[in-house]
């Protein structure tokens, strides 16, 4: 008997998948230390002083069990499934043409407590812009951060620190950040949109593996604006390494930190710096605030590549954000006072977990069923069939640590995490 999940593509051997687990359980970061004592020591529940929020963009249930399947095993749980507390959201979004939403209005329900359009970056159905997570924990003198596997102003993180009626302005997203919300630490992909079309940074125009990869701003060299108002701007993962303190920009890539492809189509998912090297970055960056911080982490590969129905970079995308979440809770670990969250904005593929059963493929082409995929632990494995490249409009789960970590028991609006967590970040400030 083998379990099934989508396309003809073996991800790891048992040992590999073995090794890539004990990294996810391993991964800490030394130079956090600990700050808050725990509060079964103190007799005393903390307060929400920092708040870590993880979107798996596209990640949904089955995604999450996939991965579990693969990386932990049928007794074993994802470290984002450790969590005490879970429940669900619903993603509806509130728009006349559409019933499933995006990224950019699933962020904005996060962002700002009100649904909106598809494409619109935390403005309401009518285009006024609203206040945002990013500008309510600066207001209460907490250093704020993003970090994203997506280009930095891609549409979640922007829904955070920008409003723009149109979520394709990103070169105008990344304006608002250097003069407008100021987060203390941004650190991503896309180069391209904080560029001058024509004048290259880091990274080549037109590189080999996307010759459609080029610089494309037109609000002038952002680059350097950052820099004049007082960021360190650093490309690879010697110059993050060796940062230290202050403001912190990072672009690692034209745009997306991989290249989105259907499997062995110049699929890529390599990115210049890991998604865990950059959340552990971030945090010992945002930790020197007094105040405490906010800190937006994404992993963006589950759902652009879950949109080619790619199982095997999904999985792998999964794996990354497994080793950042494994970060964040050891960080939660010695500080007690921080309130972690990870979620998926939406559902991307319409993924679902299947048996090996070669009477029961159920699509061909881009929905054709990836697999097999090893399941950790075991001789078994399993597909992943796939019913769309699109979103789907179920909920997603959400699981939670820390204080006020309760009131995401059952089942809510997505714009109820704003709700919730507002209340983390300016409470009794």
């Amino acid at each position: 008997m083998s379990l099934r999940v989508n396309k003809a593509r073996r991800l790891a051997a048992p040992a590999a998948a073995a090794a890539a687990a004990a990294v996810v359980t391993m991964v800490v970061n030394p130079t956090l230390g600990a700050s808050a004592s725990p509060s079964h020591e103190t007799g005393k529940k903390p307060v929400a002083k920092n708040v870590i929020f993880i979107n798996g963009d596209g990640m949904g249930a089955a995604a999450r069990q996939a991965a579990r399947l693969h990386l932990a095993g049928l007794g074993g749980q994802l470290g984002m499934d450790k969590l005490p507390v879970s429940g669900q959201l619903t993603t509806d979004p509130d728009d006349p043409k559409a019933v499933i939403t995006d990224s950019a209005a699933a962020a904005t329900a996060w962002a700002t407590g009100e649904k909106t359009y598809n494409g619109a970056i935390s403005v309401d159905v009518d285009g006024n812009p609203l206040a945002t997570l990013g500008q309510q924990a600066k207001a209460a003198g907490k250093a704020t951060g993003l970090v994203t596997t997506a280009q930095v102003t891609d549409a979640s993180p922007a829904a955070f620190f920008s409003n723009t009626a149109n979520r394709s302005a990103q070169d105008e997203i990344a304006r608002q950040y250097i003069e407008v919300s100021k987060p203390d630490v941004i650190l991503g992909g896309g180069e391209d949109w904080w560029l001058p079309a024509g004048n290259a940074g880091a990274f080549k125009d037109q590189p080999a593996e996307d010759p459609s990869e080029a610089s494309k701003g037109t609000k002038g060299n952002l680059i350097q604006q950052a820099q004049k108002a007082g960021y360190t701007y650093v490309s690879d993962a010697g110059q993050l390494d060796r940062a230290k303190g202050g403001k912190l920009l990072g672009l690692f890539a034209n745009e997306e930190m991989f290249q989105q492809r259907a499997e062995g189509q110049g699929d890529v998912y390599s990115p210049v710096v890991g998604l865990s090297t950059m959340t552990s970055k971030a945090l010992s960056t945002l930790d020197k605030n007094k105040k405490g911080f906010f800190l937006m982490v994404e992993e963006e590969g589950v759902d652009e590549f879950a949109h080619s129905n790619n199982g095997t970079r999904v999985l792998q995308s999964m794996q990354e954000l497994e080793k950042a979440v494994a970060v964040a809770r050891a960080y939660v670990a010695t500080h007690p006072d921080t309130l972690l969250v990870v979620t998926g904005d939406h559902e991307t593929g319409g993924l679902a977990v299947e048996e090996a059963d070669s009477s029961d493929e159920s699509g061909d082409g881009i929905s054709a069923e990836d697999g097999p995929f090893t399941i950790h632990g075991s001789d078994k494995s399993f597909y992943i069939d796939w019913t769309t490249s699109g979103h789907t409009g179920v909920d997603v789960p959400v699981t939670a640590e820390g204080p006020l970590s309760d009131r995401f028991t059952g089942k809510h609006a997505n714009t109820y995490v704003h709700e919730v967590l507002r209340q983390a970040l300016t409470s009794g400030r």
